[in-house]
């Protein structure tokens, strides 16, 4: 696995688990909104999205200030029980990536909107297997849906941006059903609210954050 220069310099400071994540930041990309999703509910209705964007720290830490958004857990989606686990993912042998089940209530932001965000400000839906200098199949861009109307929002504003040249270079996220999603160790949880200070997480996740605040403000809030 190729990491970047900044990890190789910055692992000794903060640890050997920042290994799991050498995402560069991109620049945040302007989307128009879905033109086909599913009305804001007239109530409190709970729904759950998993979604694979490479490093599962920074696409936590953006979800986290997402309005409506109840819950933003890192795991592993897309492999068996038996290898969900950080070492074993980090080979890419294993069929997982790298994953946040975004909880959210669909009375407040709609599953288009979520999207929105997973592909303006989250990562790059370009790349192949990878995010940034970060190669390997746990990193690849991936919507796992639980209910059919979720693949069919995701599907059509895929299109949408392709029609639109929305990114010089095509869409490359995957949509498949959710077998499973699996909880990763606590050490990942809130890893970037725990550790704002952290060098990897000044570089590469907090930017995410102001772009989410700066690009979406209709849908930022501070938890």
């Amino acid at each position: 696995m190729l990491k970047s220069n900044v990890v190789k310099i910055v692992a000794p400071i903060i640890g050997i688990a920042t290994l799991a994540c050498g995402i560069a930041y991109g620049s945040p990309v302007a989307l128009p909104n879905p033109i086909f999703d599913a009305p804001l509910a007239q109530t409190k209705t709970m729904d759950s999205i998993v979604l694979a964007g490479g490093c599962f720290w920074g696409v936590q830490a953006v979800f986290q200030h997402v309005k409506g958004v109840t819950k933003a857990v890192s795991g592993y989606a897309g492999g068996s029980a038996s290898t969900a686990h950080y070492e074993m993912v980090g080979s890419g042998t294993t069929g997982h990536a790298e994953a946040v089940q975004v909880t959210f209530d669909r009375s407040q932001v709609t599953v288009g909107q979520i999207l929105k965000v997973f592909f303006s400000v989250a990562h790059d839906p370009t790349q192949v297997n990878r995010q940034g200098p970060d190669h390997g199949t746990q990193y690849r861009s991936e919507i796992f849906f639980t209910p059919t109307e979720q693949k069919k929002i995701a599907a059509a504003y895929i299109e949408q941006l392709m029609k639109a040249k929305a990114f010089p270079q095509p869409i490359a996220t995957k949509v498949e059903p959710l077998k499973a999603f699996y909880e990763a160790e606590a050490y990942h949880q809130n890893y970037a609210r725990l550790h704002p200070d952290n060098p990897y997480i000044v570089i590469n996740d907090l930017p995410k954050i102001q772009a989410l605040k700066n690009e979406l403000p209709q849908l930022y809030v501070q938890p």
